[in-house]
């Protein structure tokens, strides 16, 4: 199967998304065990947080009224007794619940202690250094909406307000099927090449938030790639690697096409052209080339937006900065280019080598510059906007 045309990015991307229809089978997850998860439930706050007043600072609790004027110069003098009334004063710590009639907290560096009475040498209001009930969350408040993806502050606030577990969306399962007779497990031959881009895409799908499944090598045999991506129809995406241009050996995609639908095959992105997009048994599969930087490139462009579609999660996210170009970046005319870059010194650097079969390049890099379609380049001096990896 040969590729005449590039589809645009835009139009590849919608037209593979659209024919994703994302998990909605859920389970349950103790809290401890859900960072990264996604919520399938919006969770509501059971009680009030904190659920009592406490003391937001390290002093003594008073009656507000009774520091009224005091200062450095003239300190009011208090007793020091264990509960507050008018003329008492309690010491209290940082989180302690407050006293009854106490309605603000003097900071303790605001007071000198003389045995059983003590010098107030600020005055302080009602209320002030105290945390009220509810402050932090109200009964009854959305604390969370479906579709979140869980992070160790939502843990944290969760297992403050006694949730225990959470329901949240079965994570996506991913076949990586890499494919090539060059390819070798370890301690290549000349002719060899060790087998990466596997192995790359599933620490790359976990981080993403799916699970995946790790296939050995498959010849470039047009009927083991068949049986290769039938046996794994049963999982939520399935990845190939190599065998997606147009040389002899080249028979991912045509293996896709009999056995289903071939959406596109040739993308306008650089690199990464000879990525293939396509349905098998109406499981979605994406072909990634075998050049090791133009299959992370596809891999960032439509692995991960299609693990995002699958698992309920905004693919719009990313981690990104902005930084002054160090030299000139051009793009390929046409095409949606993926420059890889490092930041150093607070200026961005771009990686000067060409081909896409440099895999170095990508471990020096700290992210991309992506430069769309109808722009040429960015001239050295430019402000740029830096998409990080993960």
């Amino acid at each position: 199967m040969i590729f005449k045309t590039r589809t645009p990015f835009d139009v590849a991307l919608d037209m593979f998304l659209k024919a994703i229809v994302p998990i909605e089978d859920t389970e349950v997850s103790p809290i401890r065990e859900a960072r990264g998860r996604v919520l399938a439930r919006q969770i509501i706050a059971q009680r009030d947080e904190p659920n009592y007043r406490r003391a937001a600072m390290d002093g003594y609790a008073v009656v507000a009224d009774d520091t009224l004027g005091a200062s450095e110069l003239s300190p009011v003098v208090l007793k020091i007794g264990d509960d507050v009334r008018r003329g008492v004063i309690s010491r209290v710590h940082t989180g302690s619940k407050m006293p009854d009639q106490a309605d603000a907290v003097v900071m303790i560096e605001d007071v000198e202690r003389l045995d059983d009475v003590a010098e107030i040498r600020a005055q302080v209001h009602p209320f002030e250094n105290v945390g009220l009930k509810g402050e932090d969350v109200r009964r009854g408040e959305l604390i969370l909406s479906p579709g979140h993806r869980l992070r160790p502050a939502d843990i944290g606030l969760l297992s403050s307000l006694e949730v225990d577990d959470v329901t949240v969306y079965r994570q996506p399962d991913v076949a990586i099927i890499p494919t090539g007779e060059e390819l070798v497990g370890g301690k290549p031959a000349e002719g060899e090449v060790v087998e990466t881009n596997g192995l790359m895409n599933a620490l790359l799908v976990e981080q993403w938030g799916a699970r995946y499944r790790y296939r050995n090598i498959v010849l470039d045999v047009r009927e083991l790639i068949e049986a290769a991506l039938l046996r794994d129809t049963d999982a939520d995406l399935i990845l190939t690697t190599g065998g997606t241009s147009v040389g002899i050996r080249d028979l991912v995609p045509e293996a896709v096409h009999k056995l289903g639908k071939v959406l596109v095959h040739g993308i306008a992105i650089s690199p990464g052209k000879p990525t293939a997009l396509g349905l098998v048994e109406n499981t979605p599969v994406v072909c990634l080339p075998g050049f090791p930087v133009a299959c992370l490139v596809a891999s960032y462009a439509f692995v991960k937006p299609a693990i995002y579609r699958l698992a309920h999660l905004d693919r719009t996210f990313k981690r990104s900065v902005t930084g002054t170009l160090a030299s000139k970046l051009t793009g390929k005319p046409g095409s949606r280019t993926y420059a890889r870059v490092a930041i150093r010194n607070g200026r961005v650097e771009p990686i000067m080598v060409s081909g896409s079969g440099i895999l170095s390049s990508m471990a020096k890099a700290d992210g991309f510059v992506i430069i769309p379609e109808n722009v040429e380049g960015y001239d050295e001096g430019q402000r740029v906007e830096v998409v990080l990896f993960d």
